[in-house]
């Protein structure tokens, strides 16, 4: 079923047809449908026309959909894991969510909290590892395009490749960003009770920066880990897992809590 944005969507851009070919307008906003006559600046008038209601599609899908601090919280949590925000125009983008067959309940519930901006099913991909050459299956869901999305991607992706913001402390602040954090790129080693975020390719100082920021708003110091050809790591002590998990475990969903501690079996 389309959401409802959608099908004001189509019923406004209807009408800009309707409007353009029968020589009527819309009265500035005011709410008023008025005949006028066209004459020979007919080509003119459709131009200003199409402009209006192409202005007023802008405008109400720019307000429509806008982030809620919860969503807001997500993304930047998905950000800094495996999300995507992939470039659609100048201003909009659109975010793309990937992991494992295996993990499709957890694709659904991302985008489940992002709501009308996911629309349809996740897909069933396969991949071929160019190394290994083993073909695994994956989950894709991509989101609507919006300038929401557009504009955490002028933030986080200020040249086309993914950065870490230097100010990336004053978003990073709520548990559910780092919970998201952890359910995408988190480890937990049942045996010695640690655990590691794994920050991929990025630069010391960039992980510096995410290490900054989890002491600050959450109290909790981590340690930075060379993985080599792996990139660095977040690396949390026993002691600081416990801490971490008191904050990150009410947001875990279910089938990701293996990566928990659990002191019934572990």
């Amino acid at each position: 079923m389309d959401s409802a944005i959608e099908i004001f969507k189509r019923v406004l851009l209807s009408l800009r047809e309707v409007i353009c070919d029968t020589k009527t307008a819309y009265n500035g906003g005011n709410a008023q449908v008025s005949q006028i006559y066209l004459g020979s600046k007919s080509a003119q008038y459709r131009g200003k026309l199409r402009e209006y209601c192409d202005s007023v599609i802008i405008q109400y899908m720019a307000e429509a959909m806008k982030l809620t601090k919860q969503q807001t919280s997500v993304l930047i949590g998905t950000i800094l894991g495996d999300g995507f925000l992939q470039k659609t125009g100048e201003k909009n983008a659109r975010l793309r969510l990937e992991h494992s067959q295996k993990q499709k309940d957890y694709v659904l519930w991302k985008g489940t909290i992002f709501g009308r901006l996911f629309q349809g099913k996740p897909s069933l991909l396969e991949r071929v590892h160019p190394i290994s050459k083993t073909t695994y299956k994956y989950c894709r869901w991509q989101s609507s395009t919006c300038p929401a999305f557009g504009k955490w991607r002028k933030y986080f992706y200020p040249n086309g490749k993914k950065i870490i913001p230097n100010n990336i402390g004053g978003f990073l602040t709520e548990p559910i960003s780092l919970a998201v954090w952890y359910m995408d790129d988190g480890y937990f080693n049942k045996i010695d009770r640690n655990s590691y975020i794994y920050l991929g390719r990025i630069l010391l100082p960039e992980a510096e920066i995410l290490q900054k920021a989890i002491n600050k708003n959450f109290a909790i110091l981590a340690t930075i880990y060379d993985k080599k050809n792996k990139g660095f790591a977040l690396f949390f002590g026993a002691k600081e897992t416990k801490e971490l998990q008191k904050i990150i475990k009410p947001f875990i969903i279910e089938s990701l809590q293996y990566k928990l501690f659990n002191p019934v079996t572990t």
